[in-house]
């Protein structure tokens, strides 16, 4: 086998012949000035998917969130999140830094979810000492985990109750909605607004979409502009995220199959746990022995199979990753564990 078997990230994806060919003929303007007829198609077709008034094309996620709090939060806010939510670890500190607006982390409860007694304990009193809580996000899946349907149900009540808005960092939506069989408006009509990432497991190149009312994207739009994101010509793009959205939802099942078949597979191996949790997606979450991973990482990559080791190693299936892929290295890993004598 010769094809490199990237297992790292669902962001390694390699756009399609016939995703490459939707951008090279696409209808291009300036998106400035709002005349690039593919982004607007992009735009107004994913706002009516997910169930909002409008949309707005980014260039990342990372990008999306933050122009999002941005615009539910002013300077000296606050906005709750999940201690290892993408919004707060991952992204740079991007509001607090550019929005000035203070985070207020709490941990994951096991589910994935955020406890709201936990949340209320956080909110802070209408008091000239404390950051004004405005906001709560919630991210779904969060490292692979579909949030409960019936929970976003009780959040949604808890958040109106509180005066919160809500908002949802939905890089895997889709993942989540195919995991649960429903649609995705089913889990986005519980939130003022979401993200979406294109270029996950959805295999565009690049970009992410933010969703919400009307008067909430027109000030988006200011935001992403000051930051950077007026990408002019940016049809090409947004004609990749099209493609996606039209063709790559339904497949994302097969992902998830092929994460349980990889999980199944490990799980004969006595030398590594496999982390167990139904709500997985299309991650696989496995520990062993200190320094093992890395030996085994080592290994792998030497039969063009990539994986990134830590105390807790995450192995990703996306649409590049086929059946034959995950028992190859299944082979592979016991291989390591044979002749290692691991």
């Amino acid at each position: 086998m010769t094809n490199r078997i990237d297992l790292r990230s669902d962001t390694v994806t390699q756009p399609s012949r016939p995703m490459r060919q939707a951008m090279a003929e696409a209808e291009v303007g300036d998106d400035v000035y709002r005349d690039d007829p593919t982004v607007n198609e992009l735009e107004s077709y994913a706002a009516q998917l997910l169930g909002f008034e409008a949309a707005i094309f980014t260039a990342s996620g990372t990008q999306a969130n933050l122009i999002g709090i941005m615009s539910h939060c002013g300077r000296g806010d606050e906005y709750i999140v999940g201690q290892l939510a993408h919004t707060y670890r991952y992204e740079a500190g991007g509001a607090a830094v550019l929005g000035s607006i203070q985070p207020q982390p709490i941990e994951f409860e096991p589910d994935a979810t955020l406890s709201l007694t936990k949340i209320e304990e956080k909110i802070k009193p209408d008091d000239i000492h404390f950051a004004r809580t405005r906001l709560l996000c919630l991210e779904n899946t969060q490292n692979g985990r579909v949030l409960p349907l019936d929970y976003l149900q009780q959040v949604a009540t808890f958040a109106a109750d509180k005066k919160l808005s809500l908002h949802l960092d939905g890089a895997r939506l889709f993942n989540a909605a195919v995991k649960q069989n429903v649609s995705a408006r089913e889990i986005t009509r519980h939130f003022d607004s979401t993200s979406v990432c294109l270029s996950k497991g959805l295999g565009a190149p690049v970009g992410s979409l933010l969703c919400g009312a009307r008067s909430f994207i027109e000030q988006a739009r200011k935001w992403r502009k000051m930051v950077g994101g007026g990408m002019r010509q940016a049809g090409i793009l947004a004609a990749a995220g099209m493609y996606a959205l039209k063709n790559n939802i339904e497949r994302l099942a097969v992902d998830h199959e092929h994460a349980a078949i990889l999980a199944e597979g490990l799980r004969r191996f006595d030398q590594l746990q496999v982390v167990e949790d139904p709500a997985q997606t299309n991650m696989v979450f496995f520990t062993m022995e200190a320094g093992k991973a890395q030996q085994m990482a080592e290994f792998l990559n030497d039969h063009n199979i990539l994986i990134t080791p830590g105390k807790t190693t995450r192995l990703v299936t996306h649409l590049d990753i086929s059946r034959a892929d995950i028992i190859y290295t299944l082979e592979k890993i016991e291989e390591f564990f044979t002749s290692c004598k691991v």
